[in-house]
């Protein structure tokens, strides 16, 4: 495995369009991307149209196509393709609902590390409605969920991706996750 400041340089060099950068970064991350992709899709309806690696695919294709991106680090560059990811299965379940004139929306088990009482499905839609009305609301703390939940990423890298105290991530971590649930449960 190649050493942080590798892949570091490499998003530096991808970051300032080098094609080569980009195409010998995705062999160093794959297997971590493809994790990601594993864990949005657990949850994801049986019979999804996309697989982690389909998935993996469409997020690189849009995260190399970004010309403002500024990853600083892996674990900065993680969690913006966990968000891709989202955004991805997001659009997926809004066509999918769309074809089925309103029905059928993609539901995702919420595990006990969002919700508080046990297992609980919910509408992804929903959920991304949510994630939206939290990112206005408080850009950070969605930001610690999308790489929590989404990104499966350990709190402590979270808390160095954004910049703040391990203290302060796991606050911002238990707040958004309780606004969620709340929000979550008024449009149901």
């Amino acid at each position: 495995m190649a050493e942080k400041s590798d892949i570091t340089r490499l998003l530096d060099r991808m970051r300032d369009g080098d094609a080569a950068a980009s195409e010998a970064i995705v062999p160093l991350l794959y297997e971590e991307l493809r994790a990601i992709a594993a864990r949005c899709l657990k949850s994801e309806r049986r019979g999804h149209t996309l697989q982690p690696t389909a998935l993996v695919h469409e997020a690189y294709l849009k995260l190399v196509d970004q010309k403002d991106a500024d990853y600083r680090s892996r674990g900065h560059f993680m969690a913006i393709a966990a968000m891709v990811m989202r955004r991805i299965l997001v659009s997926h379940a809004e066509k999918r609902a769309a074809a089925k004139r309103g029905g059928g929306a993609a539901r995702v088990p919420l595990e006990n590390d969002l919700g508080a009482g046990g297992e609980r499905d919910i509408d992804l839609v929903a959920l991304d409605e949510a994630m939206n009305k939290l990112a206005q609301r408080d850009p950070r703390k969605a930001k610690v969920v999308e790489q929590r939940f989404f990104a499966g990423i350990e709190m402590s890298l979270i808390a160095e991706n954004l910049g703040v105290s391990l203290s302060t991530a796991k606050r911002d971590w238990e707040f958004a996750r309780t606004w969620l649930m709340r929000e979550i449960q008024n449009v149901d």
